[in-house]
């Protein structure tokens, strides 16, 4: 398919509650499964509202669209310019009544007026314990700095390269023997199961930034609500 397009459906099974996510999606779209099963079994809780991409034939939008949830394709391809492209994509997430952003592979580096949009509420999952490893290819960076451990970081989404505050992370062995593909596919396993738990985590706690370092707290110590980010002094 090419062009702009945008369906609207909802999956039957697709919760009424819970905060309104937009998944942003370059191409197969594994970590948005992930969350999508999720919320599926009521560990996250929220609704996806809108799944989108900047590729028309990305397969994590057709299997979104099987799925019966709301989508829109946005090509990047072929744009005018980048602020008019994510002008676009901004008023889709908007349209959508989108509240969270989540990225899932998509392979856009969103500008400080973008995120500035959001703020505090754009997450992604990168396939490294940052600040080691940030960009592309990071399963690659490890190998060839010879690593004993890497990993995956769920972290928000700032004005700079992976460099937003750090919600939670988890280890992954580099084994003997190790190459791009081995490490990656457990790394990427390892992000689908971190990557909704931490998202339930800042949808449902008490949490704040102090400077770059992003705390959980209970009712107590003038954190913000369960979702409600809060900049600490």
């Amino acid at each position: 398919m090419t062009g702009r397009e945008r369906t609207r459906s909802r999956s039957s099974s697709t919760p009424r509650g819970g905060a309104r996510l937009g998944i942003l999606l370059s191409g197969r779209g594994s970590n948005f499964l992930a969350l999508h099963a999720a919320v599926e079994r009521g560990a996250l809780p929220a609704r996806i509202a809108l799944v989108l991409s900047n590729v028309p034939e990305a397969p994590g939008l057709a299997r979104a669209r099987e799925l019966g949830l709301p989508t829109a394709a946005v090509p990047s391809r072929g744009a005018v310019s980048r602020e008019a492209h994510e002008a676009e994509v901004g008023s889709a997430l908007e349209a959508a009544g989108v509240e969270w952003i989540c990225l899932a592979g998509y392979m856009r580096l969103l500008s400080p007026g973008f995120v500035r949009r959001w703020p505090r509420r754009i997450v992604n999952v990168h396939p490294s314990l940052l600040p080691a490893f940030p960009g592309l290819d990071a399963q690659g960076q490890a190998l060839a700095h010879g690593v004993k451990v890497s990993g995956c970081t769920v972290h928000l989404v700032d004005e700079r390269l992976d460099s937003g505050p750090i919600v939670a992370q988890e280890a992954v062995p580099v084994e003997d023997g190790d190459d791009r593909d081995r490490l990656a596919a457990r790394i990427l396993a390892a992000e689908h199961r971190l990557y909704p738990r931490a998202l339930a985590r800042l949808l449902t706690e008490r949490w704040e930034v102090r400077g770059r370092r992003l705390a959980f707290a209970g009712p107590a110590g003038g954190a913000a609500g369960p979702g409600e980010p809060h900049e600490g002094g």
